[in-house]
């Protein structure tokens, strides 16, 4: 070789030592190298044994299904052991809706998996709102003569075409005299989709327990809808319903599992504002129903796990062909006026479904006044067009005139005591000890019998406006039309009004402090003070009395401030009204002339009532016991 080639060849080389030099891997970048190697074994090894996994699934449940049909046939049908070859297809959804509701079914198990309401929004007014989205399970389970269980939800329905566009049938076939078929039919503008449950043909191979009586197992998870998970919760139960009987309900802030021995015709996965009920056309024969409750945050999806199983009788179909069940699903709001309807055109009261009971409006006096007082003025006034503020403000104001004579004649008893302050004051003077308590209560009691006055007058209005009083606090909280119904401030008066928000969890308070709220403990404390200077009689009361009173508005700060903002703003309105009443019956009432005639009153002959009669008895007695206990006590210190 000549000197270039040589020359050549040296630097040839000289280029590739040096480029292997500069590009040699680091112990660094090799070890991390070796790291994504192995990592992508692991998820190379996991995906395999996942796949292989689901194939076993799909295997087993094949094998499930094929040997639940690899039983002996009725003469009848075949003497010979068929077995049946189940196709793996693809999941296929396919939607029924209507103007108020879109429910999306899969074939796989022929079920139900989403329902969204079309008039409503999630809490964030952003997203739809679902009753559920793959959020629970649906079943039924059969068992053969030889023992062996078969779930649907395993079993690989197909949609069978009908006529009427918001029906659907989900057929499972063995053969074609041998099927399975779960039959839809959504109703025309309604929350109501009819359900029906046909076993055609499969009789000769059920057991005796599947031919008689249906299993069913219905599994849900309970969704947030609200933006208070606190008063979500408590509105937030498992309701059922006796045959002709009454509705009950399950514990909101504990688990709970029951087992229903009487026959029900509806349960109830509820939500505060919204819930599917699975209703029976005959009835449920028994049930165990399970509710567990979740522990939530702000974040959370879920409030609760409903579960229930259920025993519904089969009836014969098709002369003895077919065996049959039907229901009724409602999927929607829980609007009282909307769920009475359903009962609307039932004469029969044992075959009233009652889904009204699903709004909780009270004990029995309490629910007859919402239902025959509050609930058709608020319907009134809402149809009228105008916003949820302005209707809570109008109802406000006709529920105070409602009762105005009751707050009048409790003002009038204020009155009259205010006017006898004085004497009763001079009776104080007179009997300034403590051991004469007593002559000075007796001496008050003689003068305000002589004056025509009765101490607890007073009090008698005030208990007969409290079933108003606790009937309103039960509609607010459970009045859907003001779900997202803005006033003032209040982007939603069916929840709380936060001003302050902060992240730390206090006790007691939460996370926020909620504007009316405030303005009611406000209204509140000035109400106490104003009415406390009202009522003040004279006599000495209880040490710590006073402060008692002034405690109650702060305390009632903590109860209501996570209830809804449309309840805090009735109290604000009507301890705001009740006030400006107070004042007018103030400047109306002339006190000189209420003295005048008690003091008319002292000069005309009394006749004692029986209570006064026994309430003076007992007084003299206890006196007699006191002089009796001081005289005693005098002598043992003498001794």
């Amino acid at each position: 070789m000549d000197k270039n080639t040589i020359t050549g060849l040296i630097l040839i080389a000289a280029v590739l030592i040096g480029f292997t030099l500069l590009n040699k891997r680091s112990p660094e970048e090799i070890a991390k190298e070796k790291e994504l190697e192995r990592r992508d074994s692991i998820a190379y090894a996991q995906t395999r044994q996942q796949e292989a996994e689901r194939i076993d699934t799909l295997a087993k449940k094949e094998e499930t299904v094929t040997d639940f049909f690899t039983v002996q046939q009725a003469d009848s049908l075949s003497s010979s052991a068929d077995t049946l070859q189940v196709p793996q297809q693809p999941e296929q959804l396919v939607t029924l809706e209507n103007d108020k509701v879109k429910i999306v079914f899969s074939t796989k198990g022929g079920k139900m998996v989403s329902a969204r309401l079309k008039e409503y929004l999630h809490y964030d007014k952003a997203s739809p709102l679902y009753l559920f989205d793959n959020d629970g399970d649906f079943s039924l389970q059969l068992t053969n003569k030889e023992g062996r269980t078969l779930q649907t939800k395993d079993l690989a329905f197909t949609p069978v075409k009908t006529q009427d566009k918001n029906s659907l049938i989900m057929r499972f076939a063995y053969n074609d005299s041998q099927y399975i078929d779960f039959v839809y039919k959504l109703a025309e503008n309604d929350y109501m989709l009819k359900y029906d449950i046909n076993l055609v043909g499969l009789q000769p191979m059920l057991d005796r327990n599947s031919m008689d009586m249906f299993q069913i197992r219905w599994s849900q998870k309970m969704r947030r809808q609200e933006k208070s998970i606190k008063n979500e919760q408590r509105y937030s139960h498992i309701y059922y319903k006796y045959v002709g009987g009454d509705v009950k309900e399950m514990s909101s802030d504990k688990n709970e599992q029951i087992e229903i021995k009487e026959p029900s015709k509806w349960i109830a996965f509820k939500n505060q504002f919204f819930s599917p009920i699975l209703i029976a056309d005959d009835k449920i024969e028994t049930a165990l129903l399970d509710s567990k409750v979740l522990q939530v945050n702000d974040s959370s999806k879920y409030l609760k796990t409903c579960d229930a199983t259920l025993y519904v009788p089969a009836r014969l179909e098709m002369n003895g062909q077919a065996l049959s069940a039907g229901f009724s699903y409602f999927l929607g709001p829980m609007s009282y006026t909307l769920l009475k309807n359903y009962d609307s055109e039932v004469k029969d009261a044992n075959k009233k479904l009652d889904l009204d009971e699903l709004v909780p409006l009270g004990w029995t006096l309490f629910r007859w006044v919402n239902q025959g007082l509050v609930i058709p003025v608020f319907n009134l006034l809402k149809d009228s067009g105008l916003s949820m503020g302005i209707v809570i403000l109008l109802l406000t104001i006709i529920v105070k005139l409602i009762i105005s004579p009751l707050t009048y004649k409790s003002f009038m008893s204020s009155a009259r005591m205010r006017v006898l302050r004085p004497q009763v004051e001079a009776l104080s003077a007179k009997y300034p000890k403590q051991e004469q308590a007593m002559e000075k209560q007796q001496a008050t009691m003689a003068l305000y019998n002589k004056a025509g006055v009765n101490p607890m007058s007073g009090c008698i209005p005030m208990l007969l406006q409290m079933p108003i009083l606790i009937a309103l606090f039960q509609f607010f909280p459970n009045a859907i039309e003001l779900r997202q119904q803005g006033f003032l401030w209040a982007d939603d008066l069916s929840t709380y009004d936060a001003i302050i928000t902060w992240t730390d969890h206090i006790p007691l308070i939460g996370t926020h402090i909620s504007l009316f709220c405030i303005l009611m403990t406000v209204t509140n404390v000035i109400y106490t003070k104003f009415n406390m200077e009202m009522t003040n009689t004279g006599q000495q009361q209880m040490p710590g009395m006073k402060w008692m009173m002034y405690l109650m508005p702060v305390v009632f700060l903590f109860l209501l401030n996570d209830y809804p903002s449309g309840l805090t703003y009735y109290y604000f309105l009507s301890l705001l009204i009740t006030i400006l009443l107070t004042i007018g019956f103030r400047y109306i009432i002339d006190e000189d002339k209420v003295l005048a005639k008690l003091e008319a009153n002292k000069a005309k002959p009394k006749k004692k009532s029986g209570f006064m009669a026994r309430l003076e008895e007992a007084q003299r007695m206890q006196q007699q016991q006191m002089k009796e206990k001081n005289k005693t006590n005098s002598t043992k210190r003498k001794r």
